[in-house]
């Protein structure tokens, strides 16, 4: 099969009457975001856009982005997502990079119009008489659907092409480890621009189910609407989920809640633990932008004896470490590598970086892992995160899961910094909880009880907070800009 019927049209003759997404004020069925979607695509065929061209949008969380994104699928064209909160100078950068034929911003950016690529704002594309115009009934798996830059760890950011194949074989992936009940409700905290927040929407339309849309996240806000019983599954990165757990409190979530899908990197164990003791359904994940999402979900029956590991390759995917050209044995450390139908087949514009990345098929992650005897995958840090001190590998997840593990901790982050006999040595960098003190020395004692001495932080610094990405990662490279602020 390398042909689908349109998702969301399929999906609006299907169940017209189910709903399809709400941000708890308006919600519309599939048949309603349809019927929208169709009068969107007649106003940007009106504008001049056409099949195969790439459209640039810069939009926030909301149910008329949805709509946008649906139209822009409906007349061919390719989505490139840009994070709001980059810069001027880099949103432009991206712009030239893609060579975007348009660029569809939300009226508060109406200031960044660049004079080198037609830009209008929602409002004023509103305004267009729609068109009568050809639309696509069906989906080429090998036809790029959408872009997004990767966040730009080694180097400049690089275009991730994601295919109508790569997000259908995702959404199937995802299916088939965690299953589908017909009121499942899936709630969208993290960003539309994110591969995590975009797949939420590719699967919405694949598999008729419902999205409950945040426009930005809040703990309490996301706690009260799983206590309400509105969703059933939500995508978190573990900033968030710390956040939830701990505005919680003594209360335990529903039953109707049951499924929190962890990714975003390595999780620190204490918030594993502090989750298992609140009855929390925790499923640690491992995925990238160039793998459309999810690759590898530990399965719900593991959770507790796996504690700490991301799980095994999901049903159509493929997984080995590799280590100096070899496959690596069981617990031996090297580069997780990837193999599948929803993996990315290249960069845009860039044949080089796509060769050096994809070889024989399999995409080398640049992330550093092991599995175990029973293929289980541990992920422990971004190779270019990595420290190296004395010759000894140390990594920066295995410091932050002990300093998170204090009780006076809220956020951690380490980085490696120069050091004259090492070469490197780590540096950590604490958000303390509100009502709570503790000292560089007192946090020192504690590391010193659980950490080999060469992986001790040469200093602890207690800081405002942390540098994050707009899904609320750790951005480990621009830790080091704290340093002069001291």
């Amino acid at each position: 099969m390398d042909k689908t019927p349109n998702w969301l049209m399929q999906r609006a003759f299907l169940t017209p009457a189910r709903i399809a997404v709400s941000d708890g004020v308006v919600q519309k069925t599939f048949a309603e975001l349809h019927e929208e979607v169709v009068k969107k695509a007649g106003k940007l065929a009106s504008l001049g856009v056409r099949k195969g061209e790439i459209v640039a949008l810069l939009m926030r969380n909301r149910i008329e982005m949805v709509e946008w994104i649906h139209a822009l699928h409906y007349i061919g064209a390719v989505v490139l997502l840009q994070n709001i909160r980059l810069t001027v100078h880099e949103l432009h950068w991206q712009l030239q990079d893609s060579k975007a034929k348009w660029w569809m911003i939300d009226d508060e950016w109406a200031e960044h119009k660049a004079d080198f690529v037609s830009t209008v704002t929602v409002s004023e594309l509103s305004a267009f008489p729609p068109k009568e115009t050809v639309l696509q009934q069906t989906y080429s798996f090998d036809d790029v659907a959408t872009i997004m830059y990767t966040s730009g760890t080694t180097g400049k950011p690089k275009g991730v092409l994601q295919t109508y194949g790569n997000h259908w074989w995702s959404a199937i992936g995802s299916v088939l480890n965690l299953g589908l009940r017909e009121d499942d409700c899936w709630l969208a905290a993290v960003p539309f621009f994110h591969v995590s927040g975009l797949s939420i929407l590719m699967r919405s339309v694949i598999y008729g189910m419902s999205v409950y849309l945040l426009n930005t996240f809040h703990a309490k806000q996301a706690n009260d609407i799983i206590m309400n019983g509105h969703v059933t599954i939500m995508s978190v990165v573990s900033a968030m989920l710390q956040q939830m757990v701990d505005e919680l409190g003594d209360r335990v979530y529903p039953n109707t809640f049951r499924c929190m899908l962890l990714g975003g990197g390595p999780a620190p164990k204490p918030l594993l633990e502090a989750c298992r003791a609140k009855h929390i359904p925790v499923y640690q994940t491992y995925g990238m932008t160039e793998t459309a999402s999810q690759m590898v979900t530990l399965a719900p029956e593991y959770s507790l004896s796996k504690l700490g590991s991301a799980g095994k390759p999901l049903f159509p995917a493929e997984l080995r470490i590799e280590l100096e050209g070899r496959e690596a044995r069981a617990y031996e450390v090297g580069e997780i590598v990837v193999k599948g139908p929803n993996v990315t087949k290249g960069y845009l514009h860039r044949p080089e970086a796509t060769k050096q990345a994809i070889r024989d098929g399999w995409l080398y992650t640049g992330d550093v892992g092991y599995v175990d005897d029973e293929g289980f995958l541990y992920v422990l840090d971004r190779r270019s995160d990595l420290i190296i001190s004395g010759g000894e590998n140390i990594y920066p997840a295995e410091i932050e899961a002990v300093l998170l593990a204090h009780e006076a901790v809220e956020e951690a982050g380490v980085t490696g910094i120069e050091d004259s006999r090492w070469g490197q040595v780590p540096c950590a960098f604490v958000k303390i909880k509100e009502g709570s003190h503790v000292t560089e020395e007192q946090l020192l004692a504690f590391c010193k009880q659980q950490l080999a001495t060469y992986k001790l932080p040469k200093r602890i610094y207690i800081v405002d907070q942390l540098p994050r990405t707009a899904s609320q990662k750790l951005v480990r490279r621009e830790l080091v800009r704290l340093l002069p602020k001291i």
